[in-house]
């Protein structure tokens, strides 16, 4: 058996409640429930449960060794130029940040997962794109360009499995919680 995994930080519902209102005004957009906002440190895909308690040890090593720290929600953009598939708020540069995403990539690897493509963009995806309005997205952009919502504590991170859905949003489940204690 295998389980599509993924390392993240849950957002508090303070900051969910700043996050929610902005989720409107876009056609073609599928806006994310409350329950599926997360900033991902590392998405690893299908991986059988061998490689999956191999991950777990790798993120309790990682939290044993991370101090917590506060992470600032602000701006906003799209992914995919010209042909956008999703909406995100982005996060604050953060030295913090950047290094548990590294940490997260290099357990990857170690595990034997090939390396993540793109470059760390440390976002909360609200939305994904089906056929948007080029217009629609630049609004988008432009409205919350300089959002910012108030810091929050990063005390724990999570390792948490998805399940995709043809006709309803991806479906989340927290498989592991990590404190930070570094």
């Amino acid at each position: 058996m295998s389980l599509r995994l993924f390392a993240a930080i849950a957002i508090p519902d303070f900051v969910a409640e700043r996050l929610m209102p902005l989720m409107k005004g876009v056609g073609g957009a599928k806006w994310r429930p409350r329950e599926n906002l997360h900033l991902t440190l590392r998405f690893f895909g299908d991986v059988v449960e061998p490689v999956a308690d191999e991950i777990d040890v790798e993120l309790a090593g990682i939290a044993d060794v991370s101090a917590p720290f506060e992470v600032h929600l602000k701006g906003a953009g799209a992914f995919g130029g010209a042909d956008p598939h999703a909406l995100w708020v982005g996060a604050a540069e953060n030295a913090a940040l950047t290094k548990l995403a590294a940490d997260c990539e290099r357990a990857a690897r170690r595990v034997g997962l090939k390396p993540e493509p793109h470059k760390f963009k440390p976002h909360v995806t609200l939305a994904y794109l089906s056929n948007a309005p080029l217009d629609g997205v630049h609004a988008f952009e432009s409205r919350l360009g300089l959002f910012e919502a108030p810091p929050f504590r990063v005390a724990s991170i999570g390792l948490y499995a998805s399940w995709v859905r043809k006709s309803a949003p991806s479906l989340y489940r927290l498989e592991a919680e990590y404190p930070l204690r570094g």
